[in-house]
C-alpha cells in the first residue's frame, strides 16, 4: 500500500518536527497533531503551515474525537513520537512516574486503539528507547508495557529504539547531551580495539538522521513487525 497520507502524534517534539517536515518534502499529506492548549498553537500552525502540513488539535481527553479524527483523516501510517521527560513533570506538578504511565504509555495506547477502530488499519510507527524491552526503571517500564501492547495488535506496526538522540534543542538537556558525549567517545575508542558492534548498537544519532529512518521504515512495507535498534537505525 503506497503511503500518501500521514498523522504524526508528538509532532512538535524534536523528533517529531523533522519528521513532518521530511514527510512533506516528499509529498506526503502530513497531518500534525499539537495538543489544543498548547501555549505555543499559533507558533506551531504558522511554522507547519509553512512546510506544507496540515495543524489538527483534537483533544487527547475524547477516546471517540480521536477515533473519529483518524478515521475522517484515513492515514495510511500514524507516528507515535510521543514522550514525557522528568523536567515536563516537575513543570506541570507529576511525579515522573506518573508522567510516564500517562503519556508514554496512555497516550501512545489511546492513539494505537484509535488506529485501530479506523477502517484505513493504517501502519503504527512507535518511537521506543533502547533498553525498552528490560524495562529497567519507570520509564523503561512504560515503554515496554507499551512495545507490549503494540505487538499484539493487528495492525502492521514497527518499533524503533535509539540510544541517546542528539541535536540542538529548544529544551536543553544537559545530562543526556553530556551522556551521550561520553558515551560516544567510549564506544568510539572500543572501535578501535575491535568492538565496532558495540557504537552500532549504543552510538547516539540526530534527530535528523532517527527521522529520516523512521519516514524510510514507515513507507516500506517490508519493514511491519520490525523491531529496528543499532545498525538498522542507520539510514540505506
Amino acid at each position: 500500500m503506497e503511503i500518501s497520507t500521514a498523522f504524526v502524534a508528538g509532532a512538535t517534539g524534536f523528533t517529531g518536527r523533522a519528521v513532518v517536515e521530511i514527510l512533506c518534502k516528499r509529498g506526503v499529506n502530513t497531518f500534525a497533531h499539537v495538543r489544543p492548549d498548547s501555549p505555543s498553537l499559533d507558533k506551531w500552525r504558522e511554522s507547519f503551515s509553512a512546510i506544507g502540513a496540515h495543524i489538527d488539535t483534537t483533544s487527547w481527553d475524547d477516546e471517540k474525537k480521536l477515533a473519529a479524527t483518524i478515521n475522517a483523516i484515513s492515514p495510511g501510517v500514524v507516528f507515535s513520537l510521543l514522550g514525557s521527560t522528568r523536567r515536563r513533570a516537575r513543570l506541570e506538578g507529576l511525579p515522573a512516574k506518573a508522567a510516564y504511565e500517562t503519556v508514554d504509555y496512555g497516550l501512545t495506547v489511546r492513539l494505537l486503539e484509535a488506529a485501530e477502530a479506523s477502517s484505513v488499519k493504517p501502519r503504527f510507527v512507535y518511537l521506543s528507547a533502547l533498553g525498552a524491552d528490560k524495562g529497567h526503571g519507570e520509564y523503561m517500564k512504560a515503554r515496554k508495557r507499551a512495545e507490549e501492547r503494540i505487538r499484539k495488535s493487528e495492525l502492521p506496526w514497527i518499533i524503533a529504539r535509539p540510544s541517546f538522540i542528539t541535536g540542538k534543542r529548544d529544551e536543553p538537556r544537559r545530562g543526556e547531551k553530556l551522556a551521550a558525549t561520553v558515551s560516544d567517545t567510549c564506544l568510539a575508542a572500543l572501535r578501535r580495539l575491535g568492538a565496532g558492534r558495540l557504537q552500532d548498537r549504543y552510538g547516539s544519532t540526530s534527530n535528523r538522521a532517527l527521522a529520516d529512518r523512521l519516514v524510510e521504515l514507515a513507507l516500506d512495507p517490508a519493514a511491519a513487525g520490525g523491531i529496528f535498534e543499532g545498525p538498522l537505525l542507520t539510514v540505506g
